[in-house]
């Protein structure tokens, strides 16, 4: 049986190889065109190429969203770019606009296109219309509930990937126009100002929000390998390296442990408490199970404090000497209780006894976020670099 896939963002081209290394068994990146998140990093060609060869070593793969609303000025150039992005080697199209659907379609018909949140495909009968025009695979509107998704593959029998974690949209997926409207900044060409996060004043009263609580379906993986969804997408192409190594780690954890049937309630359990402590929002299963009300938002009055858990990044380790060497992220001292975790999923449980700055001198304290420091760690382990360094909690 064909395994589940697990899809991370990456913003950068060093979050996708993060992601890659922590479990991904894909990546969605965007170009320096065309996606819906201009204010990333994004990648340049010469990065696509690199982020490609990268996966593909590893035997993984890499999506190009190319899924903005297309307007006329935007069709100057992408034929020609859709060419260079093939020849840098991506796997599939992230796509909205019918046109670049039928183009990619009629002239690169070995890359997969993948239909795009921003259609907001919510019924087995506009999946059947994109299945007519070629598309591989729907990335199903957030909107949608696991009795849906179920019928939609049930009827058509077409790939379906399905939001898992991560912010959610407070209209419904691709369909905003509050950016526009209160910044000038479309969304839907990228320029999303998140104004569903604004605070907005009201005079004599309590300043008024109502963003969505994010996304998190840890509990119900398994449900949605049973109905066999193709694709399992986490949501934060600018979400920070640690967030995203936890999350996709914690995430490859569950889908492995559900198939080899190891996931019990305590694990899952601990993993939940460690998808909570990576994020500063609360959380909901939003559509899934219900259909979303008002405990599905925030309204006046969030809180969302920001977590101090993330205290180094590891750049190298001496085997002989017994040193981490590591970019430090907050303040934590000898003494501590932390714990190193690995790409692999190995996790290392250490009493801080000993730190160094970089010149070797000793340190009762790590204080100074970006600075490099040494910690002295006795193991067998194998700690390559991207291993990250967090309060032990579990």
């Amino acid at each position: 049986m064909k395994r589940i896939e697990l899809l991370s963002p990456a913003g950068d081209i060093e979050r996708l190889k993060v992601t890659l290394l922590y479990g991904a068994d894909a990546v969605y990146i965007g170009g320096e065109k065309y996606g819906l998140r201009a204010n990333a990093t994004n990648f340049s060609l010469e990065q696509i190429k690199e982020g490609c060869s990268f996966a593909h070593n590893l035997g993984k793969k890499v999506y190009l969203t190319l899924n903005i609303v297309f307007h006329n000025e935007d069709m100057d150039g992408v034929e020609d770019y859709i060419a260079s992005v093939v020849d840098a080697g991506i796997d599939a199209f992230i796509v909205s606009d019918p046109f670049i659907i039928s183009y990619i379609k009629k002239n690169f018909p070995k890359v997969e296109v993948h239909l795009s949140t921003q259609d907001s495909t919510t019924n087995y009968k506009a999946v059947e219309y994109f299945q007519k025009q070629g598309v591989d695979r729907v990335v199903l509107a957030r909107e949608v509930s696991l009795k849906e998704i179920k019928e939609i593959i049930d009827k058509t029998g077409i790939d379906i990937e399905v939001f898992i974690h991560g912010a959610m949209c407070t209209c419904y997926s691709g369909r905003c126009a509050l950016s526009n409207y209160v910044t000038n900044r479309d969304a839907n060409r990228g320029g999303c100002a998140q104004v569903c996060r604004f605070s907005f004043e009201v005079p004599g009263k309590k300043d008024f929000t109502f963003a969505t609580k994010d996304n998190n379906l840890a509990r119900y993986i398994g449900n949605l390998i049973d109905i066999h969804v193709t694709s399992l997408k986490v949501e934060g192409r600018m979400r920070s390296l640690y967030y995203l190594a936890t999350v996709i780690g914690t995430y490859r954890e569950i889908i492995d442990r559900y198939y080899n049937h190891t996931l019990t309630e305590d694990i899952l359990s601990v993993l939940e408490e460690r998808l909570a402590r990576v994020a500063n929002r609360a959380v909901s299963t939003h559509y899934l199970l219900k259909e979303a009300d008002a405990t599905d938002q925030y309204y006046t009055g969030r809180n969302e404090a920001s977590n101090q858990d993330y205290l180094g990044q590891v750049i190298s380790y001496d085997s002989e000497k017994k040193l981490v060497k590591f970019y430090e992220r907050n303040y934590f001292k000898v003494g501590d209780t932390v714990e190193l975790f690995t790409p692999k999923g190995d996790r290392v449980s250490i009493v801080v006894s000993k730190l160094f700055d970089e010149d070797m001198n000793s340190l009762d304290v790590a204080r100074h976020p970006d600075n490099i420091y040494y910690l002295s760690l006795d193991t067998d382990i194998a700690i390559p670099s991207y291993s990250m360094i967090r309060l032990l909690h579990h």
